[in-house]
C-alpha cells in the first residue's frame, strides 16, 4: 500500500514524500512585485514538504488581483525569486510556481495609471476587493481582443520561462477559483461568440492553449494545471461542470504534464475528481474538501488511491513541520487566520516545542 510518506517521482525529481503545501495569498511582496526575506524564510520553513507550490504570481502588470502580491514577468522579481528557490533547495526542498493572472478579479488602483482589469467578457462580479485604499467594489472588467487572448497566452509562457530562470522546479497553472483560466471555462463569465466562447470545447481552449504553451516553453514535465469545478468562489457561475472538465482533462492529457491539482469545494465534488482522476494519467494532487482544517485523516486519500499527493493549506501555515506532525497525528497548532497576511503574518498564534 502506498503512503504519504513514500517518494514519488515528479517533474524530472523524486520528492521526499507526498504530501504538498498548497498555494496560497500572502501578500507579503515588496514593491514592484518582488520576493522578500520573509518570503524565503515562510517557504524554507515548509521545505520538508515534498512539493511546495507558491503563492499565486502574476505573469503580466495586468495580472494582478491583490496588493502587496509577487510577479514574475521583469529580471528583477525573477533576480528576488532566485533568493527564495536557492533557499528551498539549500534546505532539500522542492517549489513550483503557481501562475495566476487574476482577470476580473483586480482593481484599477492595483494597476498602472489607464489599466483595468481584462477578462474574457465584460461582466463585472460582485462583491468587493481588499485594495491599498481599503474595500473597494469590483469594477466591469475590459473584454480582451482575440490578438489580447493570444498575448495572454504568451505572457504565461514568457513567465514560465522567468519561472525556470529563478529556480524553480516547475509551474502551475492557476485555473481554479474564478481566476482568468477558470473565467473562460465557465458560462457565467465567459459570453463570447468567438473560438474562445460558447459551447464547452471552445471554452476550455483557453485553458487547453495555456497548457500547451508553457509545456512547449518549459517542458511538459515541468507543467501543470489546477482546478475547481463548480467552485462558485468569485462569483463564478458554472453549473453541470464535470463534463466540461473532462473535455479539458481529454485535451491535456497525451502531454505528459508533471500533475494535474484539483482543488474540492464541498464533499459532493468527490464523484467530478474521481472521473478526472481515472482520465488523467498522470500524477493527481488533490486538495480535498473537508471539516475543518485537512489533517492526518486525508493521508487515507493517498492510500486508497484516490490520489498521489495530498495539498495542505491552513494546517500548514499553522506548523511549518507540518509532514513530521502527520507521521504522529498531532498536536497540531490551531490555523488563526487574523495572522495569516501581512508582513509579519505567521499563521498561528502558539507554536508548541516538540
Amino acid at each position: 500500500m502506498t503512503s504519504a510518506f513514500d517518494p514519488v517521482r515528479m517533474a524530472g525529481g523524486t520528492l521526499s514524500n507526498r504530501i504538498a503545501l498548497a498555494p496560497m495569498t500572502r501578500s507579503r511582496a515588496g514593491e514592484g512585485g518582488l520576493a522578500t526575506p520573509l518570503v524565503a524564510e515562510y517557504y524554507t520553513q515548509r521545505a520538508s514538504a515534498g512539493l511546495i507550490i507558491s503563492e499565486g504570481v502574476q505573469p503580466s502588470v495586468v495580472g494582478q488581483g491583490y496588493p502587496f502580491t509577487p510577479g514574475l514577468h521583469n529580471a528583477e522579481q525573477v533576480a528576488a525569486w532566485r533568493e527564495v528557490t536557492d533557499s528551498v533547495h539549500a534546505a532539500g526542498g522542492r517549489i513550483f510556481a503557481q501562475l495566476m493572472h487574476s482577470g476580473r478579479i483586480g482593481h484599477p488602483s492595483l494597476l498602472p495609471d489607464g489599466l483595468v482589469p481584462v477578462a474574457p467578457s465584460a461582466v463585472t462580479p460582485a462583491g468587493q476587493l481588499f485594495t491599498g485604499e481599503g474595500m473597494k467594489d469590483f469594477v466591469a472588467p475590459r473584454e480582451l481582443t482575440g490578438d489580447e487572448v493570444r498575448a495572454t497566452i504568451a505572457d504565461y509562457a514568457e513567465a514560465a520561462r522567468n519561472a525556470i530562470e529563478a529556480g524553480f522546479d516547475g509551474v502551475e497553472l492557476h485555473g481554479a477559483n474564478g481566476y482568468l483560466i477558470h473565467q473562460f471555462l465557465a458560462p457565467g463569465s465567459n459570453l463570447r461568440t468567438d473560438e474562445w466562447g460558447g459551447p464547452a470545447e471552445n471554452r476550455i481552449r483557453f485553458a487547453v492553449e495555456v497548457v500547451k504553451a508553457v509545456a512547449a516553453a518549459i517542458g511538459a514535465e515541468r507543467t501543470a494545471l489546477r482546478v475547481s469545478p463548480g467552485n462558485p468562489y468569485n462569483d463564478i457561475s458554472e453549473p453541470d461542470p464535470q463534463p466540461v472538465y473532462e473535455a479539458l482533462v481529454k485535451e491535456i492529457d497525451g502531454l505528459g504534464l508533471a500533475y494535474l491539482h484539483v482543488m474540492e469545494h464541498g464533499p459532493e465534488v468527490r464523484e467530478t475528481t474521481l472521473a478526472l482522476r481515472k482520465q488523467f494519467a498522470g500524477p493527481l494532487v488533490l486538495n480535498p474538501a473537508t471539516e475543518g482544517p485537512t489533517d492526518h485523516r486525508a493521508l487515507a486519500l493517498i492510500e486508497d488511491g484516490t490520489a498521489d499527493l495530498v495539498a495542505f493549506g491552513a494546517l500548514f501555515l499553522a506548523n511549518p513541520d507540518l509532514p513530521d506532525r502527520l507521521r504522529t497525528e498531532g498536536p497540531y497548532n490551531t490555523p488563526d487566520v487574523s495572522t495569516f497576511f501581512g508582513g509579519d503574518a505567521r499563521g498561528y498564534t502558539d507554536y508548541p516545542t516538540r
